[in-house]
């Protein structure tokens, strides 16, 4: 485990690709064959259906001999949840995870199917109810994105990206905490520096944003970031060890409205054969608002866990 003021680097990402090859599925560049100039980084693929799968293999496999024997602990709205339960499960780890109760049933019901321990709590305490279960049962705590080794983990999506296509011009990447755009920023700005890599956030959830306006970590209040229907990336803040590295290679933050998100969801899982939930069509929104802005374009859809209902919804049309 690094310290906790340093940036992760290209070796750092390599290291960790190799470390989670048997476990990770090499996803595609998928051209999109709607936009000339856009390629999809489907990250639904994993086993858990997202991007977070990385993350946590990375970050289970570097844990020292009695971390792993006391377990480990974290909270999420699903997709790191059933990311650390499926890779504790592979290594012989208990999994507990804190889960806001107005997360969708689909992804606690998969979480507990993975051989997790879930404990509801009402958004605003899932940090202090981790902080009772570390005190009380001695659990290593593995963030769902401000962990360097997380971050390195997720970082070998940009890996992935450049060896694919050396030459795009940008790379969209949805943002919540930060650990993706993190690790994908940190690949990406190592091996071609030229690539323009942008965050992109719900207009509901626009702390990052605010924050790169202001050049400080600017917290939203929970109750305002829930109001977005990208459940993924719901975070009232970015990571204290996620805000450097945005700093350092994140070139620019856009936004989008909630229409603009389930239009997005509704073309890539149509027209593309690659189902998305709602965060994880938050890039190629973007890309829809302005395609002529970003040249050629990779957008990491960060993962395909959509909830049925909303998923019928969107594909029908009904999306009231």
């Amino acid at each position: 485990m690094h310290g906790s003021s340093e940036l992760i680097t290209l070796d750092d990402v390599r290291k960790a690709a190799i470390r989670i090859s048997g476990s990770v599925v090499r996803t595609p560049l998928l051209p999109a064959p709607w936009a000339q100039r856009l390629a999809l980084k489907p990250e639904g693929l994993q086993a858990t259906g997202a991007f977070k799968l990385r993350g946590a293999l990375n970050a289970v496999a570097m844990l020292a001999p009695d971390a792993r024997a006391r377990g480990v602990v974290t909270h999420s709205s699903g997709n790191h949840a059933q990311a650390l339960a499926w890779a504790a499960r592979l290594h012989g780890v208990a999994a507990t995870v804190v889960m806001p109760d107005a997360a969708a049933p689909v992804k606690v019901e998969a979480t507990r199917a993975l051989g997790a321990e879930v404990v509801m709590v009402p958004a605003a305490e899932r940090d202090s109810r981790v902080a009772e279960l570390r005190a009380q049962r001695g659990l290593a705590f593995i963030s769902p994105f401000d962990d360097l080794d997380v971050i390195a983990g997720a970082g070998t999506v940009g890996l992935e990206i450049i060896e694919d296509r050396p030459d795009l011009d940008t790379v969209l990447v949805p943002v919540g905490g930060g650990g993706l755009i993190s690790g994908v920023s940190t690949a990406v700005k190592a091996l071609a520096p030229e690539v323009r890599v942008v965050a992109v956030e719900p207009e509901l959830a626009a702390d990052l944003a605010e924050s790169m306006a202001a050049g400080e970590r600017v917290a939203w209040d929970t109750a305002a970031t829930y109001r977005t229907i990208a459940d993924g990336v719901r975070l009232p803040v970015v990571g204290e060890l996620t805000w450097p590295h945005i700093q350092a290679h994140v070139d620019d933050v856009v936004t989008v409205g909630e229409d603009a998100i389930l239009d997005a969801m509704a073309l890539i899982t149509t027209r593309s054969r690659v189902v998305a939930e709602p965060t994880g069509a938050l890039a190629v929104a973007a890309f829809l608002a302005a395609p002529d802005r970003f040249g050629e374009t990779a957008a990491v859809v960060t993962g395909g866990n959509a909830d049925p209902a909303l998923l019928a919804r969107v594909l029908t049309g009904r999306t009231a």
